[in-house]
């Protein structure tokens, strides 16, 4: 690899991030990479709070793929162990601690979905339980004396929890630490993440310059602002499109989001050329968007299918040919029963917040009680979501 061509490594892996800490570190360890024909470890975690990985998450997938295309590996790093602790980026409240159980069910969907995108021969996915379990009681102690309470409260979230006199464990002061301490273990030489994890991500390059270790290089990526076009896509805001997500859906859920946020998904989602795409109407826009997406992580002929399938529910108002059906029988279960059963709610307090907005309906009559009784027909929940009743 010449000079030019790690200029051009260097300018297709910039492209698209919020920050690079440091540029002439990545340049410099582009270099050495291609001097001793060794590929640079590339690190990224993901905390499995949730089972899903969404559109938000692909951001950084996307570029840790591109690194893979350019010879580096990743370690795709799982983290079973600092999902119990749950980070505290962005939080004004402690989280809730997830039992082991959960978080490895999680973790297994993960590793599932992950390889729609990267590409399973570049890839080592990794645990950090296998690490940070195995810490002794005065290893912690050890790391705990590389910061300071000053230091964690000049991070803006614990900042505005300690001003507001929100609480504040000392448990969550632990989480960027051991972030780091995985960068210690992997010996990363680059560490990804989204902009909103700069301190974490700092953290594990003062942790491994304090422990003899050469400092990662930071790449941090753009946040993903959710369907509502505020928030950072979440699934916990419900706010999300989940790659895993049936196609219907998908494509419903992108057309439904604004022309501005369309094309903030096209910028930071797609390779496409801006001016071309700035060419086409909005809506036909968001159908080559809706198509891109399911064409990715479903297939092309999915992504055809739920077009046409869209046109005719929302165009011409009719109920897709492929909705799932539900049987009633003599001893009929509750509408919130069935909706469950049916997978066209998540739960029950999921079923009261679409009943009390008035999104739940039955043959395009509103149900407005929770007591209603199933009867044969079509029940429409929000906009997308179709039973037929038989």
């Amino acid at each position: 690899m010449t000079r030019t061509a790690i200029d051009e490594s260097f300018e297709r892996i910039s492209r698209g991030t919020a920050e690079i800490i440091n540029s002439e570190g990545l340049k410099a360890k582009l270099l050495a990479s291609q001097k001793n024909k060794k590929p640079l470890r590339v690190k990224a975690g993901f905390d499995p709070t949730a089972p899903d990985i969404h559109l938000g998450h692909t951001v950084l997938l996307r570029k840790l793929r591109q690194l893979q295309d350019l010879g580096h590996r990743v370690f795709f790093l799982i983290g079973d162990f600092t999902a119990q602790i749950g980070d505290p980026t962005g939080k004004d409240q402690i989280r809730p601690r997830l039992d082991r159980q959960k978080v490895n069910q999680n973790a297994k969907t993960y590793k599932e979905q992950v390889f729609k995108i990267l590409d399973p021969e570049r890839t080592e996915v990794v645990f950090n339980s296998a690490w940070l379990d195995k810490l002794s009681s005065q290893e912690i102690l050890s790391l705990t004396a590389h910061s300071t309470v000053a230091r964690m409260l000049a991070r803006s979230d614990f900042k505005k929890r300690f001003e507001e006199k929100r609480e504040i464990s000392l448990l969550e002061f632990v989480y960027p630490l051991l972030q780091g301490y995985d960068s210690i273990h992997l010996k990363a030489d680059i560490e990804l993440g989204g902009s909103d994890q700069k301190f974490n991500l700092l953290m594990g390059r003062e942790l491994q310059e304090a422990y003899g270790q050469e400092p990662q290089v930071i790449i941090m990526t753009p946040l993903l602002e959710g369907t509502d076009g505020v928030s950072k896509m979440s699934k916990s805001l419900n706010n999300y499109i989940g790659i895993n997500e049936p196609a219907d859906e998908i494509f419903g859920k992108v057309m439904s989001i604004s022309d501005d946020l369309m094309y903030r998904y096209y910028e930071i989602l797609t390779d496409f050329d801006m001016a071309e795409i700035k060419t086409l109407h909005p809506k036909e826009a968001k159908v080559k968007l809706a198509s891109e997406i399911i064409a990715r992580f479903h297939d092309s002929k999915k992504a055809e299918a739920a077009r046409k399938n869209f046109e005719r529910v929302f165009a011409r108002g009719q109920t897709p040919e492929d909705a799932p059906e539900y049987k009633l029988g003599a001893n009929t279960a509750s509408l919130a029963d069935i909706l469950l059963f049916a997978k066209l709610v998540d739960s029950r307090r999921e079923f009261q917040r679409l009943l009390g907005q008035g999104a739940i309906s039955h043959d395009n009559h509103a149900i407005l009680d929770a007591r209603w009784r199933p009867q044969a027909g079509v029940v429409k929940v929000g906009k997308r979501r179709f039973l037929r009743l038989i």
